[in-house]
This record gives C-alpha cells, structure tokens and sequence, in this order.
C-alpha cells in the first residue's frame, strides 16, 4: 500500500462491457476514441489489495498504472454472472461475489458491503481503516429500493438514521443519471462528493463534448490508469447555479436543458405555454417533452416565475423566456400602438426587471430555455420586431446574471460562458 491519506483507488478501465472503442464500430464516440481515449472495461484497483471485476489483461493495465497485482488478496464482481468472461491471471485470488446485504471484512481493516442493484448485477460499498467510503456500482444500475428510510439504515455511516454522503460514488452516470439524483435525494450524494463516471460506451458523446455534460451535473471522467484518492475534493466540479440555454426552433435546447437537470432529484419543471385544448398538434409536442422527462419531475404550468425563484426548493427548469415574454406583452397590451406608446412599454421594462432581480437573487439551481432572436429574416410587422427585439433584451439581461449561458445548434451545445 502507498503512502497517502485516504484509500487509493486505481481506475484500471473506465469503459463499458465492450470497451471503448467498441470493435468494429464506426460511430463518432468509438472514432474519437480510437485516436487517443480509448477505454478498457470498467475495473477498480483499491489500495492494490482489492480489484472489483476482471477484464481483459488486468496485469498489463495495473502496470501501466505503476501497479502490480501480487499484492491483491481478493477480487470481487459486479457485474451479472452473464457477463463476459475473462481469463484469471495466474496468481489472483479466485473471483467471488458478496451476497446482498452481507458485508465482508478484510485483514486491511477495510470492510466491503455488497448493495443490492435495481438490475443484475452488484454494487459494492468499501470503507477503509481510516472512515472513507466509496460506492462502486455496476453498468446500468441504481442501488433497489432507494429511499431516505433505507439508506439510513443500511448505510454504514449513518448517525442518527440520516445517511451520510459517500466521499466518492463510481457508477453509469451517462446511462443511468436518474440513479445519480436518487443517491442525491436520499443524502448519499453530496456537495463535497466526488462523482466518477465509469462504464462510459459509444453511446456517450466524444471528448471533450463529454466532460461539459458530466461537470454540468456535477461529475467528471477520467483516464484509464488514473489514481484517485478517496475523500480528497478539490476536483469536485461546482454545479452552475443559474443556466440560460438559447437555441433557435427544434435546436434541442429543450433537450439540453432537460439532460443538465436529469441528475438531480426533484426538479420543478415550469411549462410557461399553459394550456391550447384547441390545438391537437400543439398538445402532441407538450406530451412528448412530458414523456421524455424523468418521473420524479413534477410540473407547474405558469408564467409567474417571481414567486418561484424567491423560493428555496429542488432545481427548476423554466421553459421557455419566450413564451412568457409573449405572456407579458399580452398583458401589458404590447401589440397596440397606442397602449404600447402610452405606457405599456414602461410596464413590459418593469416586469422584466422584476424577472431579472429575481433570477439574479434566486437562491436554487435554475435553468431557464429561451429562444435565440435576430439570425434570420427581419419580421414583416411592427408586432413583430418588437417582440424580436424585446425578446433579444431579455435574454441579454438573463445572460449577464448566469454562470452558464449556452447556444445549441442541431443538437449541439456551444458554450457561450461556462460549460
């Protein structure tokens, strides 16, 4: 064992069942991958006495990490026992599996607990001789029956029957992001948790697109052969606490800012359209963007957004600004001269300025969509570019109060400011 505070951890694979790249495969992630991040089936060196699940030319990797085997005392698997098999170098231990539930005990004073999986496989939890602990899950799994009572009680950490957040959690955080926000819901993920991504395949996106939409949920991917120590933080990516994702009609901005939110638990979903009962068309789109987004969701259709960002509560998404601009200028009689002219546009500035301090002040995670203006064709009607153009302040003055401000273009999200 090395010399270091805390548990060490060797990351001897990081990719999926099938590595990245994926034999034969020509897609963009299994390309990128080939020229220079290619990736070995997911497996975990701990404190070179301990390696979770074997894969193809274990030795050769461990050494390329500065490691050797001769010192590992027990290998354990997590993935299904349908799993690709994998020849045993010689000198390891015999493979095992921990039951579920049951916790093993090592010479090292490290303690292994198996964590039963909503989907075949095992999840393991490791504490070692010093208090830190990991979680270590399988490809496409989330740890069964998750809830705030469970955690309590079978979390080794737990004080008082309130879990205590792992210092590190290595899992699917591409495939299965929903079991990233329900270990967040029931305290098992927290601020100074340091999330790993593992299991990556091609259906990830390639570098470096991959990075942005990992650090925006607050985890980060690393390198085959790269050591990391439990309980250290310092790389911890800090979550953006306000987000404006612009993007012209079918972008994918709604998608974007759907992705950006499916790792945490919670969220209040702001629909600002309301209600068209007389438009079939226009309630297909709003039930295929209801049907996309995770469960756990819940929905508000409204456009008063003042009072909701005043609130504290789980992370929101607002879509969109345009709609509740259309909204506003309704309201204020925007699309009469006269009216217009007369004092409605001093109460369109007023509203939107309310809109602004508050999303400036707003003590949640928020991420707001709105419509990118003034990149095609001038509109023909006076109602017309002044919507354009009060529709291109308003996202100006959201911007300058957000840590994250992106542009998305057939489907691709192009950092203005942040990730």
């Amino acid at each position: 064992m090395r010399d270091h505070v805390g548990m060490e951890i060797t990351l001897l694979g990081t990719g999926g069942l099938g590595g990245l790249p994926a034999p034969g495969c020509p897609c963009a992630a299994c390309s990128a991958a080939a020229c220079g991040m290619a990736r070995n089936p997911s497996s975990l060196l701990v404190d070179g006495m301990l390696l979770l699940d074997l894969t193809p030319g274990p030795a050769l990797a461990a050494a390329r990490a500065g490691w050797t085997l001769s010192g590992v005392r027990h290998v354990l698997l997590s993935r299904p026992r349908s799993g690709p098999l994998v020849d045993l170098p010689p000198g390891l231990p015999a493979p095992g599996r921990v039951p579920d539930g049951e916790q093993l005990a090592l010479l090292t004073g490290h303690r292994v607990r198996a964590v039963a999986v909503d989907a075949p496989g095992t999840g393991y939890e490791i504490t070692d001789p010093s208090g830190n602990r990991l979680l270590y899950l399988p490809a496409g799994c989330s740890p069964a029956g998750l809830d705030s009572d469970q955690a309590g009680r079978t979390q080794q950490g737990a004080r008082g029957g309130r879990p205590v957040p792992y210092d590190m959690v290595l899992l699917d955080v591409v495939g299965r992001p929903d079991a990233l926000a329900g270990l967040r819901a029931v305290g098992l993920v927290g601020g100074t948790t340091d999330v790993v991504a593992v299991h990556i395949g091609h259906e990830a996106p390639p570098e470096p697109e991959l990075h942005r939409q990992l650090g925006a949920v607050g985890a980060r991917a690393v390198p085959d052969g790269q050591s990391l120590i439990v309980g250290e933080y310092a790389a911890v990516p800090d979550v953006p606490r306000r987000t404006l994702v612009l993007g012209g009609a079918r972008s994918g901005k709604s998608a974007e800012a759907e992705r950006r939110l499916a790792a945490f638990p919670g969220v209040l979903y702001v629909a600002t359209a309301g209600g068209r009962a007389d438009d079939l068309e226009w309630e297909q789109r709003v039930r295929a963007h209801r049907e996309r987004r995770p469960s756990s969701w819940r929905t508000e259709e409204t456009c008063d957004l003042v009072p909701l960002l005043a609130k504290d509560g789980p992370p929101m998404l607002v879509d969109c600004l345009a709609l509740w601009l259309t909204d506003a200028m309704d309201r204020v009689g925007a699309w009469d001269e006269e009216r217009w002219a007369s004092g409605g546009a001093r109460e369109l500035a007023v509203r939107t300025a309310k809109l602004t301090d508050a999303w400036r002040a707003t003590r949640r995670t928020v991420v707001a969509v709105s419509n990118e203006v003034g990149s095609g064709v001038v509109p023909a009607t006076a109602s017309g570019r002044r919507f354009r153009d009060e529709l291109g302040k308003l996202n100006a003055a959201i911007a300058a109060e957000s840590e994250h401000v992106l542009l998305v273009t057939a489907g691709i999200a192009l950092p203005l400011r942040g990730l």
